[in-house]
């Protein structure tokens, strides 16, 4: 999500102060290099490490880490510090599972599976800023509140550095807690009959602190994490890995050499140090022996899908899947995103749906309404394309956008017609949340972008 604000009092404050960093806004458009994530409750209710709770027993390695060095672990997985977890996902009589099978995402029995949930942020930010692990309760209750939406799924926003334990974390917090109560989240969720996207959301390079989003992805230390979230989840048929969540490399353009960037890393065009591509992400996952799919987006803001099979990472597991993020600001001025106009959809990503699985990994709007993102979700129901929407967190739902007011469940005004849409497509049974019949929608006509 490209989040938009102004730190440098709040940060001042908190300095001064001891106070948490309250994230205040901007305007919507600003330039690309100020984008980030932000979470705009300013009371932050965040779970503390020392109360994760103790998953199952069962163990995955991952690599060891150190905190305050500066330099990553080696790709290869460490035994040492390995969170333990529950391998089973079992949800009822059912195992849950997911691979890819042709165009389209499968459960272990053949079934076709859609991705259909929700974002969960603050495991991005919450650890760099030393505060907690989740922004937001993160027990059962709280996935509870998830499921009765109809969620099939939940993504969830990842801090290279708080997993690896690199570059000095903040007072009080450790890699090996950070690691243990994503583990133990994911597990949570795999309970409930969700499955789960983990996607590298906050990094930086060097020595510097992964406190915010990054035109790509660094070489430095993205290969190591992906190596050891691979590592740990590699038994975990239920969770899928989303390598980069947002490139915006060269400046942010559709270009041969924003989507060289992207599948190579290397030196690249609008970013500062040496990126890290899909292809080298991708093989650190598959290094470590896990064939969970994994799902790849393209530049602007992973908003485009114009070449991705050209740019196709070689997988050799043959689970690939497309992630594409659509937004939306408000019906006076819609354009948010490139793709946000149906035209685009049948255009780009209707032709790469008939091959590749595609998933809608971020969805929103601006204005604290769903009408505008109403006629996307329709189209990929009939086109059986997955979608994500931003973000199960609480607070300005015209800013961020926020889906809930409350972590009870309790909607915001976008989080009403989204709710209403998710229960229209699916069933939660006794074996966990299903697919239901999807009825096809009428296609909607394009918005008119602003301007012409």
């Amino acid at each position: 999500m490209r989040s938009r604000y102004v730190v440098a009092v709040a940060a001042l404050a908190a300095v001064l102060f001891g106070a948490s960093v309250s994230r205040l806004w901007a305007s919507p458009t600003p330039p690309a290099d100020e984008a980030r994530d932000v979470p705009t409750t300013s009371t932050r209710s965040a779970t503390a490490l020392a109360s994760t709770p103790a998953p199952a027993s069962t163990t995955a390695s991952t690599p060891a880490a150190t905190s305050g060095t500066t330099s990553a672990p080696t790709p290869a997985a460490s035994t040492t510090d390995t969170p333990t977890t529950d391998t089973s996902t079992s949800t009822g009589s059912r195992a849950l599972a997911v691979s890819v099978s042709g165009n389209h995402l499968v459960d272990a029995s053949g079934t076709p599976v859609r991705l259909l949930g929700v974002n969960r942020s603050g495991t991005q930010y919450a650890c760099a800023e030393g505060w907690g692990v989740f922004d937001g309760p993160a027990d059962p209750p709280s996935v509870a509140a998830i499921a009765s939406w109809g969620a099939t799924a939940v993504r969830v926003s990842l801090n290279e550095q708080c997993w690896l334990g690199v570059n000095g974390l903040p007072v009080g917090t450790t890699a090996e807690a950070y690691r243990q109560a994503v583990v133990t989240y994911v597990d949570l969720l795999n309970r409930a009959g969700m499955y789960v996207v983990l996607d590298l959301h906050w990094n930086a390079p060097g020595s510097a602190r992964a406190g915010d989003q990054q035109p790509m992805a660094d070489r430095d230390h993205a290969p190591a994490f992906w190596a050891g979230v691979a590592a740990t989840f590699k038994d975990h048929p239920a969770v899928l890995f989303d390598l980069y969540n947002e490139p915006y490399p060269d400046d942010n353009r559709d270009t041969d050499a924003a989507w060289q960037c992207v599948r190579d890393g290397g030196t690249c065009p609008g970013v500062d140090f040496t990126a890290a591509g899909s292809q080298e992400m991708l093989d650190a996952v598959r290094g470590a022996g896990a064939r969970n799919v994994v799902l790849v987006g393209g530049p602007q803001y992973a908003g485009t899908l114009t070449r991705w099979t050209e740019f196709r990472p070689h997988d050799p597991a043959g689970q690939l899947a497309a992630s594409v993020h659509i937004y939306y600001n408000t019906p006076k001025d819609p354009e948010w995103s490139p793709c946000y106009v149906s035209e685009c959809w049948t255009r780009t990503i209707e032709p790469l749906a008939a091959t590749t699985p595609v998933v809608i990994g971020e969805v929103g709007e601006h204005d604290c309404a769903s009408g505008l993102l109403l006629p996307l979700l329709q189209w990929a129901d009939a086109h059986d394309i997955g979608y994500l929407a931003w973000s199960w967190i609480t607070g300005d739902c015209a800013k961020e956008p926020a889906l809930i007011s409350g972590y009870d469940g309790t909607p915001s005004g976008e989080g009403a017609g989204y709710r209403a849409h998710l229960l229209s497509q699916t069933t939660t049974a006794a074996g966990g949340a299903t697919p239901a019949n999807v009825r096809p929608a009428p296609q909607p006509a394009p918005h008119t972008t602003p301007g012409g």
